[in-house]
């Protein structure tokens, strides 16, 4: 498995990484625990360095699930967690507070959870429009002081909200931006990627597999969980799998399975390789519920897409519905 740095940090990741938030149990219909559990042995198996994750996944339940599963293995890995979210018991989302009190006793919580008593990467989850950057950035700066998290960060910020906050960060720099990146949602990279390889911050994508268009799954008669976020068709603001986009989209992924056939690669790989074409990218981080899931994408850091498959895909690309160039708030 090939490494890469967080920016200009000395932290480092596997390219590929593992996402917990379908682990949680909550928002992407049944989860089986003893699967997530294997699917974390397996990333480990295939050397998956990165272990992403969050106390609103699930209530807590990914962080705890994810700790236990880890064990003896924790000094070998990085865990990424976030702050700075409420929600209710069923893992609604139901605003931001990124207020020092509150974004100390989510770690505090977090660090219980995951059996740790540090974090490799500490996130703010998504900006709070209600609190300064000089705040923020000065919680962060006492994370790292206080040997809680090694390094800190921020996801789903703008190229000009990470400018506003780097000058208050004063015992060190912002790692990475942990942004929605796939074949299916390049708003993020189109806003923010500049900024980040500027400012010597490392990217983490979420979402690279398009929370399951990409994986070759979902088809004409999927029907979701009644519990399951994606259910409405609509993907952060993208209307990718409302009725007739989906129909649409499931035609482009059926032609980028083809390439990745001539490829001599699944979908998935595909999809995820692609990603990883782009700068700053640091890490891709797949939502994986079962070994198979994870070790098939594993296989992505090892596919190099020519100039030639670039434009195939491109092209492809071009017959996508739904998409959006707004980007989520």
């Amino acid at each position: 498995m090939k490494d890469r740095a967080f920016g200009q940090t000395a932290l480092t990741s596997s390219v590929i990484g593992l996402g917990t938030w379908a682990m949680g149990g909550a928002r992407y219909g049944h989860v089986d625990d003893h699967d997530s559990t294997r699917a974390i042995g397996a990333a480990l198996d295939v050397g998956i360095t990165c272990f992403d994750t969050s106390p609103s996944y699930g209530n807590g339940h990914a962080e705890e699930l994810l700790g236990r599963a880890l064990g003896a293995h924790r000094a070998e890995v990085a865990i990424a967690t976030k702050g700075g979210l409420i929600w209710d018991e069923e893992s609604h989302v139901l605003g931001r507070d990124s207020r020092r009190e509150t974004l100390q006793a989510h770690l505090d919580r977090s660090l219980r959870r995951l059996h740790t008593d540090y974090v490799d990467l500490y996130l703010v989850h998504w900006p709070d429009p209600n609190v300064s950057f000089e705040t923020v950035m000065g919680t962060l700066d006492g994370f790292v002081r206080s040997g809680k998290a090694r390094y800190v960060g921020v996801s789903n910020f703008t190229s000009a909200q990470i400018r506003s906050c780097v000058p208050f960060l004063r015992g060190g720099r912002l790692a990475a931006n942990q942004v929605s990146v796939s074949l299916f949602d390049q708003r993020w990279a189109r806003e923010a990627f500049a900024a980040c390889e500027e400012l010597g911050i490392g990217v983490m994508a979420y979402g690279p597999l398009a929370h399951g268009l990409l994986t070759g799954g979902i088809t004409r008669s999927t029907v979701f969980d009644a519990t399951d976020w994606r259910k409405s068709g609509t993907i952060f603001g993208q209307e990718l799998m409302t009725p007739g986009n989906l129909e649409r989209n499931l035609d482009v992924v059926a032609r980028l399975t083809e390439i990745a056939r001539r490829c001599g690669a699944t979908l998935p790989q595909l999809a995820v390789a692609w990603v990883l074409t782009h700068r700053p990218m640091t890490v891709a981080l797949i939502g994986a519920r079962t070994p198979g899931e994870i070790t098939e994408a594993a296989g992505a850091a090892e596919l190099t897409l020519s100039e030639a498959v670039l434009g195939e895909i491109e092209a492809a690309m071009r017959g996508a519905a739904g998409l959006s160039t707004v980007l989520p708030t």
